[in-house]
């Protein structure tokens, strides 16, 4: 596919919708087949839900939205739906529910799935808002491929020795460009009215007035993120918002999640797996207070969320905003680190296949980026087809993080694609690259 507009023929919109729900569900699979019921029955950590309210969740939205809203049928187990309804318990609550145990659960959803590729074969893609462009399978593939994305971090979070591998990323030949990038000045169209499958707090396009800004070429790395360590940046006040400084007081936190100094030498522990630090790869499992402060101490800032859009999508030669830092296209492997094909982010530097028109790399996969804006509405903002996808969270609580992970399915990544956060969050797959004022 080369443009969301050429998404009109009914076959190639049912090819693409059955190619993201099965390859979400592999995902899903793996990431509970891979280790034993008490493993999927355990809170491994109070801020994630046991792995096998993910996997029963999966299948109660995806009934609720295709089985129910799309197709009209009655329900399977109507009984279970507050179980998985994530507005009305709380993370913490989850393991004391009467949920589905494993193999209950994996019924559910295969149950679920069989109808709804039924419903999905015989859906005319029109009608409605659901099923215009196939947006409703969209959405569930997007959702199952986020709650993936949760899963992995409860892997992250979970004690004892790995359960997943998967195979490191090719090393580049050492990155010899410009550490930054100066992005002209001017207008670009912000967010999307044409990518059939995006989500309502993307919408609409509209535009947006940029002074020029410098932004770093690649995401910082745990190189540069071990001299802000190593010069006192957590014992020194003048790096840190007043928020963030309380919060890394009252928690003792003197390093990236999962470091620990050893032996002189920096390590981490990565899916069951101990390792030292690698200095050339994005910085990862960083807050949003840390991201802040290792940009202040650096004499920079964190870029905008339409800094950081602008960099991605806006092309200067054609005036134009691109799906993509590359173009049109859908990503592909020589594009980004996305998918889970690794469990790690590739050195910075990598990708260049994927850089934007001016050679800003790694724009999309390895690490989140969090940005200095709030989560906040565009203008003209409907909420569709829910409020809590988006509107409940809107306002100064949540900063925006941008660009996707490595942990992050193609079909839930865009430059458009908006995901938040708390800015205390280190559990997520989350780094940052910062930026400075243009020249006046």
């Amino acid at each position: 596919m080369t443009a969301p507009e050429a998404l009109t023929d009914p076959e190639s919109l049912r090819e693409r919708a059955l190619a993201a729900l099965t390859t979400a569900r592999e995902r899903t699979a793996l990431l509970t087949s891979c280790v034993e019921d008490p493993d999927l029955t355990a809170q491994h950590s109070p801020l994630m839900s046991p792995l096998v309210w993910d996997l029963a969740h999966i299948g109660n939205q995806e009934e609720l939205w295709l089985l129910r809203a799309v197709a009209g049928r009655d329900a399977i187990r109507p009984e279970i739906d507050g179980l998985y309804d994530a507005f009305e318990h709380p993370r913490a609550e989850r393991p004391s529910l009467p949920l589905l145990p494993p193999a209950e659960a994996r019924k559910y959803a295969a149950e679920v799935r069989g109808r709804a590729l039924d419903v999905l074969e015989g859906t005319a893609f029109r009608g409605s808002r659901l099923t215009e462009a196939g947006f409703a399978f969209g959405m569930i593939a997007q959702h199952e491929q986020q709650h993936d994305e949760t899963m992995l971090i409860t892997h992250q979070l979970r004690k004892g020795p790995a359960a997943l591998t998967a195979p490191a990323p090719e090393a580049p030949p050492p990155f010899t460009g410009p550490s930054e990038v100066l992005v002209p000045g001017g207008p670009f169209t912000m967010g999307t009215s044409a990518e059939p499958w995006s989500l309502d707090n993307e919408r609409p396009a509209h535009q947006r007035l940029v002074p020029a800004f410098w932004i770093d070429t690649t995401p910082v790395t745990n190189g540069a993120y071990t001299a802000f360590v190593e010069d006192g940046g957590y014992e020194d006040e003048r790096w840190w918002t007043p928020a963030g400084w309380d919060h890394i007081r009252s928690h003792s936190i003197e390093a990236p999640l999962y470091w620990r100094r050893e032996g002189g030498q920096w390590l981490r522990r990565r899916f069951g797996v101990t390792e030292p630090v690698p200095a050339d790869e994005p910085v990862l499992h960083v807050c949003w207070y840390e991201a802040d402060a290792y940009a202040r101490w650096a004499g920079r800032r964190l870029p905008t969320e339409e800094e950081w859009e602008k960099a991605a999508r806006h092309d200067p030669v054609s005036g134009r905003s691109t799906r993509y830092p590359w173009g049109d296209a859908d990503p592909g492997p020589e594009h980004a680190n996305l998918g889970q094909r690794h469990l790690r982010p590739a050195p910075a530097g990598s990708y260049p296949a994927g850089a934007s028109p001016l050679g800003v790399r790694q724009l999309i996969g390895d690490v989140w980026e969090w940005t200095a804006s709030d989560f906040l509405p565009y203008p003209g903002f409907t909420a569709f087809p829910y409020k809590e996808y988006s509107q409940v969270f809107f306002g100064p609580d949540h900063k925006v993080l941008r660009g996707g992970s490595f942990a992050v399915d193609q079909v839930a990544c865009r430059g458009t694609f908006r995901n938040w956060d708390y800015p205390i969050r280190r559990q997520i797959f989350s780094g940052f690259r910062t930026a400075r004022d243009g020249a006046a």
